[in-house]
């Protein structure tokens, strides 16, 4: 179940990087992804239970996806109210 938590960290990553290069198509591809990943973690976790150490490397894991969204944001919002200037719908249902 770890590797469910890793791939999202990674894709969480990657969708930072893209935000950084103002791919914001690349964004969006690895949100949705992430949101793959999502739902097969929550099915993988009805059946297993992780150990004290593995709740752990979880927690930091966690951490840093949060730290990777609260970077996301701060550089997509621009993005995202300039969609809304344009009358287009914004995104924000689409990004963490």
């Amino acid at each position: 179940m770890l590797d469910y938590y890793k791939a999202i960290e990674a894709k969480s990553a990657e969708m930072l990087s893209a935000a950084m290069q103002q791919n914001w198509a690349g964004v969006v591809e690895c949100e949705k992804l992430c949101a793959v990943l999502i739902g097969e973690l929550r099915v993988q976790s009805q059946e297993m239970h992780l150990t004290p150490v593995q709740r752990k490397e979880k927690t930091r894991i966690m951490q840093s996806i949060l730290r990777n969204d609260a970077q996301l944001r701060v550089l997509a919002e621009p993005w995202l109210l300039t969609l809304e200037h344009m009358g287009a719908k914004p995104l924000s249902s689409v990004l963490h």
